[in-house]
């Protein structure tokens, strides 16, 4: 059983590993080498050591501040999302009168809003969590809206003459089939949120690995910087792999595949 685990966990990630492997022994040579100055690209072994002499900071305080803020961007845009796909799918006016605005939205540089928002909230939790919701939004509210416009055509008219309402055909013959489409803008969404959460502490921020690394780089303390970067590419495939997760059970148990 685990040799059959093992080779099907090589035949699969197999390529991948390797390809990471000679990257950072490349990598590692280039920087003992002095090929490149430690200040530009520091050694792996540089940033692992800096993550542990900074590990108090990192996993105590910043590491902390980051996530709360993901989560709470998250779950404000997940929430509102589907709501908004659900209503946008379910009436025709207001999908008319929204959409085009959404797509609208997604043509500003978030960049130039997150001093708005700090204007609006100040330099507290919530300017971040705003950069982070406006961040992840938009893919939960397509994923679900696409998801539900293009799920249960065949079985909508049966259920129809059979006396079902709106509410019963969305939940009976829509909803099971939208959820690859809602998991995939689920997916996108939580990885944005990490990218939120970072722009958002760059620009107005205390705490966070995006205020550390921030700080850092402005002390040309590049290790610490990288080490802070390490940790929010981590948090990203962390997050990213518990939606997969989540994903493969709820579609495992409806008998859904993909």
């Amino acid at each position: 059983m685990r040799r059959t685990y093992l080779r099907t966990f090589l035949r699969e990630y197999g390529p991948f590993a390797l390809l990471v492997l000679l990257t950072f022994a490349a990598w590692e040579c280039a920087a003992r080498l002095k090929l490149v100055p430690a200040f530009i690209l520091p050694a792996p072994t540089a940033i692992w050591t800096a993550m542990l002499e900074q590990r108090l900071l990192l996993f105590g305080e910043h590491l902390p501040a980051t996530l709360q803020e993901v989560l709470l961007g998250f779950v404000l845009s997940v929430c509102c999302g589907v709501l908004l796909g659900t209503g946008m799918h379910m009436f025709s006016p207001l999908e008319k009168a929204l959409y085009p605005l959404l797509v609208i939205s997604q043509t500003i540089p978030l960049i130039a809003l997150s001093p708005i928002f700090i204007m609006w909230f100040g330099y507290t939790l919530w300017s971040k969590v705003a950069v982070v919701f406006l961040t992840a939004f938009f893919p939960v509210v397509i994923g679900t809206y696409d998801g539900l416009h293009k799920s249960g055509a065949v079985y909508k008219e049966l259920l129809l003459t059979l006396g079902a309402n709106r509410w019963q055909i969305l939940r009976k013959t829509q909803i099971p089939p939208a959820l690859p489409s809602l998991f995939s803008g689920l997916k996108l969404s939580i990885v944005y949120c990490v990218i939120g959460a970072t722009i958002g502490e760059w620009l107005g921020g205390s705490r966070g690995l995006g205020y550390f690394s921030r700080r850092m780089a402005g002390n040309l303390q590049s290790a610490e910087m990288f080490a802070a970067v390490f940790l929010l590419s981590a948090l990203g495939i962390v997050l990213f792999l518990s939606i997969k997760l989540l994903e493969n059970i709820i579609l495992q148990k409806r008998g859904i595949h993909r």
